[in-house]
């Protein structure tokens, strides 16, 4: 039976995090600890917006391309938990933030877990499909929101059609 360490690691990290805030107190300051701890939650609030919308432009770059995105939308969820790290206060969970912003370390976290993660899509064909031969395009007259309150749905209705294809 394999016994998992991250309950032992989630009870131990306060007392650590407190640890490490006397430890850098001593050192620096009380008021300087505070500044650094304020600081390492405003730089995980920038980080966030900034590798965040770079990584969403990279995603939405692989999906054109008919590619799988899942390398890029796993950065992204590491960005996302980098930044949450940053934004708790405390320098262990500072540091891990650090260096999941670093892509070397997301490509190492990727290579790692990326067997264990099961991604549901529906990769045809070797990537994304617009389908564009099930659209339908309706004329004003053909929909109104008040002909539906007067006289219930329509069954001639394209959309009815689409459903029954």
């Amino acid at each position: 039976m394999r016994i998992s360490l991250l309950p032992l690691f989630l009870l131990a990290l306060p007392l650590l995090e407190i640890a490490g805030f006397v430890i850098v107190g001593r050192e620096v300051g009380a008021l300087a600890t505070v500044g650094l701890v304020l600081a390492s939650s405003i730089a995980g609030v920038l980080l966030l917006r900034h590798q965040g919308f770079g990584v969403m432009a990279r995603v939405r770059a692989e999906m054109d391309a008919g590619h799988d995105p899942s390398r890029h939308l796993a950065h992204g969820a590491m960005i996302v938990v980098a930044a949450i790290l940053l934004i708790i206060p405390g320098f262990i969970t500072d540091i891990i933030g650090l260096l999941l912003f670093l892509p070397p370390v997301r490509d190492l976290a990727w290579r790692r877990f990326k067997g264990r993660i099961v991604v549901a899509t529906d990769f045809s064909g070797g990537g994304f499909r617009r389908s564009r031969d099930r659209v339908i395009d309706l004329d004003d007259g053909d929909y109104s929101r008040e002909d539906d309150f007067k006289r219930g749905p329509d069954h001639n209705s394209p959309w009815r059609r689409l459903k029954d294809d």
